[in-house]
């Protein structure tokens, strides 16, 4: 079969009518896409809505101004006890840590048999001389009484042999009263009333004076804390102020009262140290535990904020608060001290200012914002109103 002219130009022409519908359907579905995105852009919030915050007016009030630190649970007056003798072996033990004892109370005994040998030879001389000088006094009391009888020669003598003999006696009672002295050495006592603290002393060990510490006696059973306080905070503390210690796993605050303030500050630390006394009688309060102290160094007196409205930065502590037409503005603040109720604003609040109560670093200053119902901070330093310390800031 033979093509006739004409087919060519008809095949030419259907293709020509496809490419042309491919191209068409393309651009109707791009501008369909771009219609659509514009549609979905239009119906959502963009970013030129003003993001919502929550803020707080702040009132005067005061708070009680507190001083915190960490330390450690110590003996005010630590006595390490040895044996004053000449020492010896030690053959009993009487005490434990975490006794109370009294003044004159026997803690360790050592080996008494070569003191307790001197004592009897002294305590035999001591009888010895005392015979002789009986005797002496008693041929001196005859001479005396038959005196036209002796010679004077024979009265002297027997004069000075009495007196001789009364000094030997009394050089004896010296030696006894000494040998006793180290006799009573070989019992170690308490030389106060205390808690015991430690003890290295164990039976068989050989004790040296001057030189073994047996004992660690807390003077009087009085215990401290004692902690690091920052430079700063130095000048607010004073002898007699009451603070309050909490130790881990105990679960009431013992109360106590600075009875030190360290007269120097650390170079290296910048810190100060910081004595406070505890009551005795408390078994919890032993000596090397971890404690957490607050002092009330008095009340100060502010405007009252949450933590979360105060931001810092190398400029120093600032809040935003909203300004005239709902901007943000940036206000540089001074804290004057901390409490659990919030931060006292010593400078830079009058406390009718609308403070953005959380969430102020994602906000920049000059920026508008919508502003939620107001949250009040309490007044007089009693707390903040319901809301203030969650308030928050969204922003789309």
């Amino acid at each position: 079969m033979t093509r006739t002219p004409d087919a060519a130009p008809s095949w030419l022409t259907r293709r020509r009518l496809i490419a042309g519908g491919v191209v068409l359907a393309l651009l109707v579905g791009g501008v369909l896409l771009a219609s659509s995105h514009g549609a979905a852009k239009s119906d959502g919030k963009d970013a030129n809505v003003p993001p919502l915050v929550t803020v707080i007016t702040p009132r005067q009030g005061s708070v009680m101004s507190t001083v915190s630190l960490t330390g450690q649970i110590s003996a005010q007056n630590d006595m390490p006890i040895g044996v004053e003798g000449d020492g010896g072996r030690i053959s009993a033990v009487l005490v434990e840590p975490g006794d109370r004892v009294h003044k004159g109370q026997v803690l360790a005994r050592l080996n008494p048999l070569t003191a307790q040998s001197q004592v009897d030879s002294a305590a035999a001389s001591l009888d010895e001389l005392k015979a002789n000088a009986a005797t002496a006094q008693a041929e001196y009391a005859r001479a005396e009484r038959a005196r036209d009888s002796f010679s004077a020669e024979e009265f002297e003598r027997r004069r000075t042999s009495a007196l001789t003999a009364q000094a030997k006696v009394k050089a004896a009672e010296a030696q006894l009263s000494g040998a006793q002295t180290l006799w009573q050495r070989t019992t170690v006592v308490a030389p106060n009333d205390g808690i015991v603290l430690t003890r290295t002393a164990e039976v068989g060990q050989i004790a040296t004076s001057g030189v073994t510490v047996l004992f660690h006696l807390a003077n009087r059973g009085e215990i401290e804390m004692r902690g690091q306080v920052a430079e700063q905070d130095m000048p607010r503390l004073k002898a007699g102020q009451s603070a309050q210690v909490r130790l881990d796993g105990v679960a009431a605050p013992f109360t106590g009262r600075v009875w030190q303030v360290g007269a120097t500050i650390d170079p290296i630390s910048r810190q100060g140290m910081v004595r406070i006394a505890l009551p005795a009688a408390d078994q919890n309060l032993r000596p090397g535990a971890f404690a957490r102290a607050e002092i009330q160094t008095g009340a100060a007196v502010g405007v009252i904020v949450p933590q979360t409205a105060i931001l810092s930065d190398e400029q120093g502590s600032y809040t935003l608060i909203v300004g005239a037409g709902d901007r943000v503005e940036r206000r540089a603040v001074k804290v004057g001290g901390a409490h659990s109720e919030g931060l006292v604003i010593s400078g830079g609040l009058s406390g009718d200012e609308r403070v953005v109560a959380i969430a102020g670093a994602f906000l920049r200053a000059g920026e508008q914002v919508t502003v939620a119902p107001t949250a009040v901070a309490g007044g007089g330093g009693k707390g903040l109103a319901s809301g203030g310390a969650n308030a928050l800031v969204s922003a789309p």
